[in-house]
């Protein structure tokens, strides 16, 4: 483990490869099993419902009696999460060409709202969790096999390849001190 600013970092944080490969996966990370969703910043709500009127369009028929029953979101502050269907798909996701996708980042993509998706999905498969102060850890599911194939393949590791959800969470600076980090403790 690593300390940069007040994260705590897993090794494997900065040592692992990966690079999703949605072909094979097919957006399974947006599907897991476990009955809660993705978990949202508690800032994250208030954009789910400003995006809401948006992304709607994008969503099942299903995805859109769910929020209306169940809401879009569970839970309390500091404990936010998407809400779920059948304990699984998270009430945002789409499917096109049978990979799950993200409404909201659909509608990112297509200029239509300025919030990506929540951190912790554009972060997957880092997770924060807060013990007093942020411990990131790589959360190694079988759903991701052929992205952590794919990763020492091409030679990409998950630092490099989730940079921009880690600068966002964090800026620039101190994703070049995690960076740096990550070089000397593989040099050693």
């Amino acid at each position: 483990m690593f300390i940069i600013g007040e994260a705590v970092i897993d090794d494997a944080v900065g040592h692992a490869s990966f690079c999703c490969d949605l072909g094979t996966c097919k957006g399974a990370c947006c599907a897991i099993a476990g009955g809660r969703g993705a978990p949202l910043e508690d800032d994250e709500v208030l954009e789910i419902e400003k995006a809401y009127p948006i992304v709607k369009a994008y969503l099942s028929q299903n995805s859109l009696q769910t929020i209306e029953s169940a809401g879009a979101y569970e839970g309390v502050p500091g404990d936010f999460a998407t809400t779920c269907i059948d304990d699984r798909e998270c009430v945002f996701v789409f499917h096109e060409e049978g990979i799950a996708r993200c409404s909201f980042e659909r509608a990112y993509m297509e200029g239509k709202i300025d919030w990506r998706k929540p951190l912790s999905c554009h972060l997957f498969p880092i997770r924060i969790r807060k013990f007093g102060q942020d411990f990131l850890r790589y959360e190694e599911i079988d759903e991701c096999a052929s992205g952590r194939t794919r990763g020492r393949t091409l030679e990409v590791k998950l630092s490099d390849f989730l940079r921009e959800p880690l600068v966002r969470k964090y800026g620039e600076e101190w994703y070049e001190q995690f960076i740096a980090s990550c070089r000397t403790k593989s040099e050693k």
